[in-house]
């Protein structure tokens, strides 16, 4: 086979601009990680007025958002992992 010689080994490092490509996805993930919660603030905020207005479509509004906004932040704090645990897994393909 032509391709039985073929590995990838990432190294980051190999690369020029690669420690600000980390900075940048660092920087990134902050952001997203405030706009997640501020997004939980206003749908909870939401939630509670919706509730105590008896507003059902606001109340589910914000129910929405605080469920969106913490989801969110699970995501981006286990991004890494994911990405890592799911490249290992196509790693020990064979």
């Amino acid at each position: 086979m032509i391709f039985a010689g073929v590995s990838l080994t990432p190294t980051p490092s190999n690369l020029p601009g690669s420690a600000a490509l980390q900075k940048l996805a660092n920087g990134l993930a902050g952001w997203a990680l405030i706009a997640a919660l501020i997004g939980l603030v206003v749908g909870a905020a939401m939630w509670a007025l919706g509730s105590h207005s008896q507003n059902i479509h606001q109340s589910m509004t914000g129910r929405r958002a605080v469920a969106a906004s913490l989801a969110a932040a699970v995501l981006i704090g286990a991004a890494p992992t994911l990405i890592n645990f799911f490249f290992s897994t196509g790693s020990s393909v064979h």
